[in-house]
């Protein structure tokens, strides 16, 4: 077939995001059976698939089965209806939770028992440790444990999202003479889920039981006369999506609040029952919440496998965890309380996250809390924490008179109640906060500072492709930069404008902004690169994103491999383009990287005919960030920084195989391999740019 007769509509070119995120969520359990890696590493890999795939369906299908309750039939680009797509996701989801209990049971769990890191069942308990239990259960279960007795006076209890939940068979009487056939028990959401023995009782190495055992084994107790025939657990998970009509409220964060107080309690999407669980109470259970078998899934193990996380950061096992190190910094940095706004009035600075500390951004704003000359700082606020150095040194800011204001986005997911506290801490100390756009959430990383220097007024910016959060720049790939560029400190001055007042959009000189400019300019990127190619010039692109999904970007690509430019793309997670088709995609690749940190950042690269053209951005390649978001997107123009960009940033993870999977033309993913020992992309920057 000639590539004039290609539909690039046509749905059998496109692959479906949720089904390609799950591919993500198997990749990332896949690392925990990777036995190269440190065995608690792997430990925390199962775990995080557990979380992911929580999350999964606390949104896409609590998305998907509100599609089918409003008859919303019509297919994506992919062309699967709804429908189609939890068929395919309760076949994948099934596979994979299988594989995740396989993995725990037969392989993590006697390996950790090989390190004397044990997880004692209840028929493992000697009789001191039995005693240790008991006493533990009275003095630190009994008295917060409410058993539910379900009769016409006690009907079904509202149960939050993701708690551990018992269901109880009981026979006999109670002492009203009711005669109740099943009970609710809820585990306290202040205790920890797995318990750690004590030295005195443990004997050597560590030793822990988890929560649901010591509940299941005196679960008697909670009904006194009666016999319990069986005991249970199980967890339900709920529909997530908060629902606020921004058109219609007055108080968006009034809005949010309340919406926030009965998020634990939306329809239900999912039910997690033990293996053991009898099909009669597993079926009562799915009629009380709602849902169907399909909804149902029977673990062996804990239901929430996520809670073991707590085991890895309490096991003091160096020999068992990735080799530690120290952020580094770039050499202009690497002096003793260095003048950031002489720094960087030298020249940009560019910082690589977590390889290279974090820190200079917190000093940066540090100084210009303090420094007389500094008029105002303005800052967007996605994810942050809200005791953070980043938050008190605006604080201190605008007790220091100056004129400080914070976008804050309120509704980045599960951080919603975290950003209100962070609006209302702000709000106290007279920062002038601003919720972004109705609409659109605010996506983009940047701060602005202006500063009187002589006679004249200058703006400094930090632009990034992560969140001003000091945690997790610990553990997420990014890119920073630290600028006094005019024409960047402009742009990023009228994307604030246009985010706290009311006007058109202003254009901007150097930068591309989300919903605006950001999406037409990568087509016209794209575009050059194809015409480039068709006049028989070298043309290439090279991008590193978390998500690949628009589908008027997919198509231009898929044009531009037809013209003959190379494409070589880093999607760490969803990616719905198919790579690999003659007439349509066969210069097209696509890689998967997965490693100690969550890949994060975002680089594009076009070839532009030898000069090549770099930019960062807050934004993947997904409807939502360029069509629904104010994003931004930075060129990097120094010519040092650029090289370093594309040497470190893009090209270790097309040729390193550590870690890293190839997109098939189907949509499976197949692991890279090479010959020797494989290389991993974060290693090597560890070298280069930490402090080993």
């Amino acid at each position: 077939m000639s590539s004039e007769e290609i539909d690039l509509a046509s749905p059998e070119y496109y692959l479906n995001r949720d089904l390609s995120m799950l591919a993500f969520h198997r990749r990332v359990l896949e690392m925990a059976a990777d036995t190269s890696l440190p065995l608690l590493e792997r430990l925390r890999f199962l775990c995080i698939s557990s979380s992911n795939l929580d999350e999964f369906f606390e949104v896409r299908v609590a998305v998907q089965k509100h599609r089918i309750a409003l008859g919303q039939l019509r297919p994506a680009a992919d062309g699967m209806t709804a429908s189609e797509v939890l068929a395919q996701v309760r076949e994948r989801v099934g596979d994979m939770v299988v594989a995740q209990y396989r993995l725990l049971n037969d392989d993590l769990l006697p390996a950790l028992a090989a390190e004397e890191i044990r997880f004692l069942r209840r028929d493992e308990w000697n009789e001191a440790q039995t005693t240790w239990i008991r006493r533990f259960f009275k003095r630190e279960l009994l008295p917060v444990l409410t058993p539910i007795g379900l009769d016409p006076a006690h009907p079904f209890p509202r149960l939050l999202n993701k708690i551990l939940n018992f269901i109880v068979a009981l026979e006999g009487k109670d002492a009203f003479g009711r005669d109740s056939k099943y009970a609710i028990v809820q585990a306290p959401r202040s205790l920890s889920r797995v318990i750690r023995l004590p030295e005195e009782v443990a004997g050597p190495g560590h030793q822990y039981v988890f929560l649901s055992s010591i509940i299941h084994a005196h679960v008697g107790a909670l009904f006194p006369g009666m016999e319990s025939k069986a005991c249970h657990q199980f967890r339900v998970t709920r529909n997530s999506e908060l629902v606020v009509d921004e058109d219609e409220v007055e108080d968006l964060k009034k809005a949010l609040s309340g919406e926030l107080l009965e998020r634990g309690f939306n329809e239900a999407v999912r039910l997690e029952v033990s293996t053991k669980c009898p099909d009669e109470l597993s079926d009562f259970l799915l009629h009380q919440f709602n849902l169907q078998k399909d909804d149902l899934y029977r673990v062996d193990g804990p239901v929430n496998p996520y809670r073991l996380v707590a085991v890895c950061d309490d096991v003091d096992r160096p020999e068992l965890k990735f080799v530690p190190f120290t952020p580094g910094l770039p050499e202009r940095l690497c002096v003793e309380e260095a003048d950031m706004f002489s720094v960087i009035g030298d020249g940009d600075v560019l910082l690589h996250h977590p390889f290279q500390s974090f820190a200079p951004v917190v000093d940066l704003l540090n100084q210009a809390a303090d420094d007389a000359q500094v008029l105002a700082i303005k800052q967007t606020l996605y994810r942050v924490d809200v005791d953070s150095p980043i938050v008190n040194a605006l604080v201190r800011a605008a007790r220091n008179n100056k004129e400080v204001v914070a976008v804050i986005e309120l509704r980045a997911r599960f951080n919603e109640e975290d950003n209100i506290a962070l609006a209302d801490r702000l709000s106290a100390a007279g920062v002038q906060v601003v919720y972004g756009v109705v609409g659109y959430k605010t996506h983009g990383k940047m701060m602005l500072i202006v500063r009187r220097e002589g006679r004249s007024i200058r703006r400094y910016v930090h632009l990034g492709t992560g969140n001003y959060h000091t945690i997790t720049s610990r553990y997420y790939t990014d890119l920073g930069l630290l600028s006094c560029d005019p024409e960047l400190g402009e742009d990023v001055h009228k994307i604030f404008q246009q985010l706290t007042g009311l006007g058109k959009a202003s254009r901007l000189k150097a930068m591309l902004s989300g919903p605006f400019t950001l999406h037409k300019g990568l087509l016209q990127h794209i575009a050059h690169e194809a015409e480039l190619a068709e006049a028989g010039r070298e043309a290439k692109i090279t991008a590193k994103m978390n998500g690949l999904e628009e589908a008027e970007i997919i198509r231009a690509l898929y044009r531009a491999s037809q013209a003959g430019v190379k494409i070589d793309l880093v999607v760490r997670g969803i990616c719905c383009l198919r790579p690999g088709i003659k007439g349509l995609s066969e210069n097209i690749r696509v890689r998967s990287v997965l490693g100690r940190f969550l890949e994060h950042s975002r680089v594009f690269c076009f070839h532009n005919d030898g000069e090549p053209e770099v930019f960062c951005a807050s934004a993947d390649w997904m409807s939502r960030n360029l069509l629904r978001r104010v994003e931004t997107c930075f060129p990097v123009r120094d010519d040092k920084l650029r090289r370093d960009v594309i040497a470190l940033a893009l090209r270790p993870y097309l040729t390193h195989q550590a870690g890293a999977w190839q997109l098939q033309s189907d949509g499976s993913y197949k692991q890279v391999s090479g010959r020797g020992e494989p290389k991993s992309a974060q290693l090597t920057l560890i070298e280069k740019l930490a402090r080993v």
